[in-house]
């Protein structure tokens, strides 16, 4: 009997032990939960102090605080951020290291003169990025590799006095582009033969010299505005004969003594209308013949819509029949010129000498009449005194 009740009482006692143990387990894993709720709501509701954040649209406005630096704590789902009339001075390394996911920047009217190289380092989704109104004197390249996919970029009212030579290759997607009231005096028309996307471009307000270098711009002026592209004013500065003249509406005719860059400029478009020519040709007919293994192209890579394909080598007399013809063509032309000059030349040279002959024989003819008048009253006066 007293076996049993040993028994029942061990037993008792251990399953209050195995409740204890669940009770405390239970509890342990409420508090974890609890934690890491909190932990996840302050994550998704951080927000800095200076800004206004609403975390449904993902959007942190900072207008107007007064700030020096870019905000930190920011959540990394934001999508817009806009930081315009602050006081920020430049944008160090990784700015935005917090904000992976940024579509929307909107940097205007601050006072920044320094962009780090890897400032934008990591905004490969960013889609729209304003930077007007500010003391930028220079773009560099590298600054613009991390954000491929901008569609609209505003680097108005600065102080840019040129632009990196690799700008096109880094915004295959942009449509908005605006430079106005800046310090360009001239731009490459190979900064924009690869924005195939663009289709507004605003130039308005710098001193633009229209010389020989903006022929190239003019051509693709016309060009882009064909193609249905909006483009706002290009108002000369300089040469004087050119003073508050729109380089689209100037004539060829003032641009004389470019002639030479301009059978340049020429030849370039006819190589490459061909080379697009030739591309659409081979997209619109393609080979039958089998990739072979030099030949293949892994999946999600292809060639760039900017880059000329492959093609078989042609033989030379094809290969170069449109410039052999112009070349004979302008050669012909320039001969004939001369020709017609040495002709008129000599007819205008012939002209003068025979009138230059007929004047010297009429004074000459002149002055042997005058002689003989004079011979016979000598003569008249002689015969009275023999």
């Amino acid at each position: 009997m007293c076996r049993i009740v040993s028994f029942n009482l061990i037993r008792h006692a251990g399953l209050t032990l195995d409740a204890d143990r669940r009770n405390a387990r239970e509890n342990m894993t409420g508090v974890v939960f609890a934690l890491s709720s909190l932990l996840l709501l302050q994550t998704v509701s951080s927000c800095p102090k200076e800004c206004l954040c609403d975390n449904h649209t993902k959007v942190v406005d900072c207008r107007g605080r007064g700030l020096y630096d870019v905000p930190r704590q920011l959540s990394q789902d934001t999508l817009e951020l806009y930081l315009q009339n602050n006081r920020l001075r430049g944008l160090g390394s990784m700015s935005f290291r917090e904000t992976p996911q940024l579509q929307i920047l909107d940097l205007a009217n601050n006072s920044i003169t320094m962009l780090s190289t890897s400032a934008l380092l990591g905004l490969r989704s960013l889609k729209v990025l304003s930077l007007a109104n500010n003391s930028i004197r220079e773009v560099d390249r590298r600054l613009l590799v991390s954000v491929r996919n901008l569609t609209i970029l505003d680097l108005s009212y600065n102080t840019i006095g040129g632009l990196p030579g690799a700008l096109a290759d880094s915004f295959h997607y942009l449509t908005h582009l605006s430079l106005h009231y800046n310090r360009l005096t001239k731009l490459d028309r190979i900064h924009l033969e690869a924005l195939g996307n663009l289709k507004v471009l605003q130039l308005k307000g710098n001193p633009w010299r229209c010389d020989c270098h903006l022929i190239g711009l003019k051509l693709w002026l016309e060009m882009f505005a064909f193609k249905g592209g909006v483009v706002d004013s290009i108002t000369c500065v300089q040469p004087q004969l050119m003073l508050e003249r729109d380089l689209r509406h100037i004539p060829y005719e003032l641009f004389h003594s470019c002639m030479i860059t301009s059978y340049s400029y020429l030849f370039a478009n006819i190589h490459y209308l061909d080379g697009k020519h030739r591309m659409l040709s081979g997209q619109l007919h393609p080979s039958p013949r089998a990739p072979s293994g030099s030949d293949f192209i892994p999946p999600g890579e292809g060639i760039l819509p900017e880059c000329e394909p492959k093609q078989r080598p042609r033989p030379a007399n094809y290969r170069h029949a449109i410039a052999t013809v112009v070349i004979t063509g302008v050669v012909c032309g320039i001969v004939c010129l001369m020709m017609l000059a040495a002709a008129v030349y000599g007819c205008a040279y012939a002209a003068i000498n025979a009138k230059y002959q007929r004047e010297l024989k009429q004074k000459a003819k002149e002055a042997g009449v005058v002689e003989e008048r004079k011979n016979i009253e000598r003569e008249e006066k002689k015969e009275p005194l023999e």
